[in-house]
């Protein structure tokens, strides 16, 4: 069943490209997104977050904002593909084993997507560009395999999954102090603090009141987020979504990837002791708000930080962990003004 379609903010000239590409990566069919003007210009490929949040992801296909850049102007400059990653979305199989939503399986897939767009584009290198729990695939990637990339993008970009949830925690229960919340304090307390490796209850009620006390979306009486509403649009208006697409997203691919074994692996992650030093341009992006992905970790792992063509750490003030649409467009502007 398809949903209410909403006009798109722009179109694809007839000289450029704009499908919807199916290929078997990693052993499953997965699906993918190609737009741009040009097909000679240089390929984006954009890693989304959550896991299970394709957003940006196939259902953006004409949307100017996502959650993390503009792209109506993007196209113009670069051939920008939105992939729905294994697991979610236009990716989501029934069959696909628990076993195989690995970490590293994700970043083997992604080299894979980077092999497919090179030879099909017949361009040595792409750039790649991360958000959240794409930025823990996609720092991974470049490590690995630095000369298929020109250059990284890390939005909102994780250092250390442990502790990172430490600094989420301390300031979850500090915030339900503030509200008076004692059912929040009581949860908070039942739990105990990070790392959480024995159960996946844990982990979900740390989450549970940190997006309820908004740590998604930063607002204010000076700066006004469009909220979730503008965000979830992208799935609800989508040309390419069925609602058995946002269900499998939401619900089966939640479940699927959301496992003890997932969240045991994710807490080893510790960016700053395994990947001190990169190869290839690397820029960090942050909201100056975000209180769920912690600016402070990122900071300190970017000073320790080997980069031997150059880094950056760019923070953007009107934004929390879903950057502002302000923000987005400056984001876009970054992008297209620094090819190589």
């Amino acid at each position: 069943m398809k949903l209410l379609v909403k006009k798109p903010d722009f179109k694809i000239g007839s000289g450029g490209i704009n499908v919807i590409e199916k290929k078997v990566i990693g052993g499953i069919e997965q699906s993918f997104l190609i737009q741009g003007e040009d097909p000679a210009n240089p390929v984006l490929l954009f890693l989304h977050g959550g896991p299970s949040m394709p957003l940006p992801g196939i259902s953006s296909r004409g949307r100017d904002y996502t959650i993390v850049t503009n792209v109506k102007k993007l196209v113009k400059h670069y051939t920008v593909v939105f992939w729905d990653q294994r697991g979610t979305g236009k990716s989501f199989h029934d069959n696909i084993p628990a076993g195989e939503m690995a970490i590293s399986q994700f970043v083997d897939d992604t080299l894979e997507l980077t092999d497919c767009l090179r030879e099909k584009f017949r361009q040595q290198k792409i750039y790649l560009f991360a958000h959240s729990w794409g930025t823990l695939i996609g720092l991974q990637a470049v490590s690995q395999k630095p000369d298929l990339y020109y250059a990284y993008y890390g939005l909102s970009q994780i250092v250390s999954w442990t502790e990172n949830d430490k600094l989420g925690y301390k300031w979850a229960v500090a915030e339900a102090e503030k509200r008076n919340n004692q059912k929040a304090l009581q949860d908070l307390a039942a739990v105990g603090e990070p790392p959480y490796t024995e159960s996946l209850e844990q982990w979900a009620v740390l989450r549970k009141w940190q997006q309820r006390f908004g740590t998604l979306i930063y607002t204010d009486q000076e700066i006004k987020h469009p909220g979730y509403a503008k965000i979830a649009s992208d799935f609800i208006f989508s040309q390419d979504y069925s609602l058995a697409d946002i269900y499998n997203t939401f619900f089966k691919g939640f479940k699927l990837i959301y496992t003890p074994d997932f969240v045991r692996e994710v807490a080893t992650i510790d960016f700053a002791q395994t990947i001190p030093a990169v190869k290839l341009p690397v820029t960090f992006i942050h909201g100056s708000k975000d209180v769920h992905v912690h600016g402070s970790l990122l900071e300190e792992y970017y000073n320790k930080l080997h980069a031997e063509k150059g880094k950056r750490l760019i923070w953007m003030e009107k934004s929390g962990h879903a950057f502002h649409p302000d923000d987005t467009r400056e984001i876009e502007r970054i992008l297209i003004e620094n090819q190589h």
